[in-house]
Formats: structure tokens, C-alpha cells, sequence
């Protein structure tokens, strides 16, 4: 009674006057405005596969696929695929500062090995002077990798804010102890190029 008239479905399948005439323009939509449900339909999807042995095999492969770009910019440096632990200025900063030095706390790996076959060999006459020489060699190794970080902060501290810099402490020490070789990521910078800030 008070209500708009309903159309049949062949009246309203067929497109009115004011629709014949418009002509398409530039930079318009030039299509009706698709209705709510039929978009949310479209985009519906089960919250668990039905297949699941398809299921497992797509998280497997995306799995791969994030671990091997993840290792390329392990490899190469690329900040955008980087774990989030060395993403970021500030851990780059710190990991070209200690490649671009030499650092005792490097050769601490190799000079314990020699110790442990130095010892094998002359088992009691220089035990006690080479265990007392590693020592020296790790309390040298841990004050040589806290001046570094001392270094560092001095650096960073004049462009970034200490919540940017927290964390850089423990990445520095745990850095200077690793072989050059073995450094993940990778060092980007040869020795003596020290960054700028």
C-alpha cells in the first residue's frame, strides 16, 4: 500500500532509461556498485581445508620459499628479507662497525683449539700456563667486544633514540666472537671501511 512498487524479475533485469543513456567516461567507475553480500561471498573461504594433504603441502612449500629468501639475504644482505633480530639501521650499523675492525674475541675459537692440542701433547708441564694464557686471551676478548659496544653507542646514540639502540649490546658481543667467515648475515664491508652514522 504505502511501499515502492515491485518490479517483475524481467523488468528489473532489463536496464532503465537513465542506464541506456549514460555514456562510459574517463576516470569514472562506469559499473554499478557491486552489492555487499556478493563480495563477501567471493571472499569466503573455510577456516580449515578440506584437503589436507594439499593443505600441508602449500604451508610446506611457503615455508621453503620464506627460508630461502631469508637465507639469499642472509647471504646478500637484503634488509627486507632479513630475520627481524638483524633488520634495520641500527643492527647494520653494528654489524659493519665490528667486520670493518679486527676483534680479539674472533680468534678465541682457534686459539682454544690450539690450547686443547697443546695440552693433549704436554699433558702436565704447560697445563697450567696455557690454561692461565686462554683466560687472559677471554677476559681480553670480553674487554676489547664492551669498548666496541662503548664505540657503537657513542655513534648511534647522536641519531637514534635508546629504544632503537636496546638489544645492541648483547648483537655487538655476540658478534665479535664469531669468525669473520661465519658471520650470518654475511660482512658487507672489508676491513678498515668503517660506517657513518
Amino acid at each position: 500500500m504505502f511501499g515502492r512498487k515491485k518490479q517483475s524479475p524481467a523488468e528489473s533485469s532489463r536496464p532503465s532509461s537513465a542506464q541506456q543513456l549514460h555514456e562510459p567516461r574517463e576516470g569514472a567507475k562506469n559499473r554499478p556498485t557491486p552489492k555487499r553480500r556478493d563480495q563477501e561471498a567471493a571472499r569466503k573461504r573455510p577456516l580449515v581445508d578440506n584437503d589436507r594433504k594439499a593443505a600441508k603441502a602449500r604451508a610446506r612449500d611457503e615455508r621453503r620459499r620464506a627460508a630461502s629468501l631469508q637465507h639469499k639475504a642472509m647471504l646478500s644482505g637484503d634488509e627486507a628479507h632479513l630475520p627481524p633480530r638483524d633488520r634495520g639501521p641500527v643492527r647494520r650499523f653494528i654489524r659493519d662497525y665490528v667486520d670493518a675492525r679486527w676483534n680479539i674475541g674472533e680468534w678465541l675459537l682457534p686459539i682454544m683449539l690450539v690450547t686443547l692440542i697443546v695440552s693433549y701433547l704436554q699433558p702436565n708441564q704447560t697445563t697450567l700456563a696455557i690454561t692461565m694464557m686462554l683466560y687472559l686471551v677471554v677476559l681480553f676478548a670480553i674487554g676489547d667486544s664492551l669498548l666496541t659496544w662503548r664505540k657503537i653507542k657513542k655513534q648511534l646514540s647522536e641519531k637514534y633514540s635508546p629504544a632503537e639502540i636496546s638489544g645492541g649490546g648483547f648483537y655487538t658481543f655476540m658478534r665479535t666472537f664469531q669468525l669473520r667467515r661465519w658471520r650470518m648475515p654475511r660482512a658487507q664491508v672489508a676491513r678498515g671501511q668503517f660506517p657513518t652514522v
